[in-house]
């Protein structure tokens, strides 16, 4: 499969997102923060922005929204015309919900939760969609390597101080940023499936609480009467 060449901005937005890593206290690694500087895009600005912080979970996710983006021709998703299927609750998804809207929200990004570095983005409007995996074990290729390697061991150790695991995932962040995409995640076009829309239903109140809960959410207590799920585990648990 032939990937699209993404253009950078190199110095677009860097200025902004070193001052903001400044003001959120992490003073230091600003060095390294400056190295990255050339890898700053105002969409990865964004990202962290929404995150809180720069780290190589983020780019994953910013990495594949990016190509997803250029492989389906998307804009951001203003309602549910994009759909998101992440593979893990890392710090992966937040970059896919800032880029390619695919929001919690809206329903439009769904998270089956298998611990994997996968993640499939479908186009409504294409009718196409592409899954992005990691396959290889991540090799570090920066110019740093005899550092990455001995902050490798640290941390595999557990012997790694709080500044020397900031310092690993600015190297791992940095040597991401200038990878080519297919050196970092396969890329599949899949068989299109239409994803069902996020489900809408009238609110109940919860027979025993008394809050309002959807009513495709409830469950029947013993009488029959409708509960909230935490108010129906907490009946079974007095049952048994």
């Amino acid at each position: 499969m032939k990937l699209v060449e993404r253009k950078r901005n190199p110095a677009c937005g860097a200025y902004e997102i070193l001052q903001f890593m400044q003001n959120s206290g992490k003073k230091i690694l600003m060095d390294i923060y400056s190295d990255l500087k050339d890898s700053i895009s105002k969409d990865l600005q964004r990202c962290v922005e929404f995150h809180g912080h720069l780290c190589p979970g983020l780019v994953y996710g910013y990495l594949v929204a990016k190509e997803a983006a250029d492989l389906l021709d998307l804009h951001r998703s203003h309602d549910e015309e994009v759909v998101a299927i992440a593979e893990n609750d890392s710090c992966a998804v937040d970059g896919l919900q800032v880029i390619l809207g695919t929001t919690a929200g809206k329903g439009n990004l769904k998270i089956e939760n298998y611990g994997k570095n996968a993640y499939t983005i479908l186009s409504r409007s294409h009718k196409k969609g592409y899954r992005f995996s990691r396959t290889e074990f991540y090799n570090y290729k920066g110019e740093k390597k005899e550092k990455f390697d001995k902050l490798d061991k640290a941390i595999s150790d557990g012997t790694a101080s709080n500044k020397e695991k900031q310092t690993h995932k600015m190297l791992k962040t940095k040597d991401l940023l200038s990878r080519p995409f297919d050196e970092v995640f396969s890329t599949h076009e899949i068989d299109f499936f239409m994803p069902p829309y996020a489900p809408l239903a009238r609110s109940e109140a919860c027979a025993k609480c008394g809050e309002m809960t959807m009513s495709t959410k409830m469950v029947s207590g013993k009488d029959g009467a409708l509960l909230c799920i935490p108010c129906s585990k907490s009946e079974s648990r007095v049952n048994s």
